[in-house]
């Protein structure tokens, strides 16, 4: 088997406020591209969609662009940026650090098939 796709055409497209995803979707595979721009904080602007206090996504990510704060729930807490590889497990808020957009590509799965999307789906 054998699957190529773009990111200059993803399959799908979630905007929210401060930012947007794009996601493409392959067999086995879904990858996200996330655009956090200044002033983004996940409570706000992604929280109220998801509906819970932190976010409960595992994200295994690389910063293209940028600087995200990430602070888990247990307190602890780190800085990411460009050419940074990140584990974050469930249970977490980021906000975007400084006026310059943060980009972050996503390798897990689950945050390309539900960030953002709501409980709904």
């Amino acid at each position: 088997m054998l699957e190529m796709k773009t990111l200059d055409r993803p399959d799908e497209r979630r905007d929210f406020p401060h930012g947007h995803l794009e996601a493409v979707h392959l067999a086995g595979c879904d990858f996200a591209v996330a655009t956090f721009e200044p002033g983004w904080r996940w409570s706000q602007d992604v929280g109220p969609i998801a509906g819970t206090e932190s976010c409960q996504m595992n994200h295994n990510g690389y910063v293209v662009q940028g600087h995200l704060h990430i602070r888990m729930d247990d307190g602890s807490e780190a800085d990411v940026g460009p050419g940074e590889v990140f584990v974050c497990s469930p249970g977490h808020d980021a906000w975007v650090v400084g006026d310059e957009a943060c980009v972050a590509y996503d390798f897990e799965g689950q945050t390309a098939k539900e960030y953002a999307k709501g409980k709904e789906g």
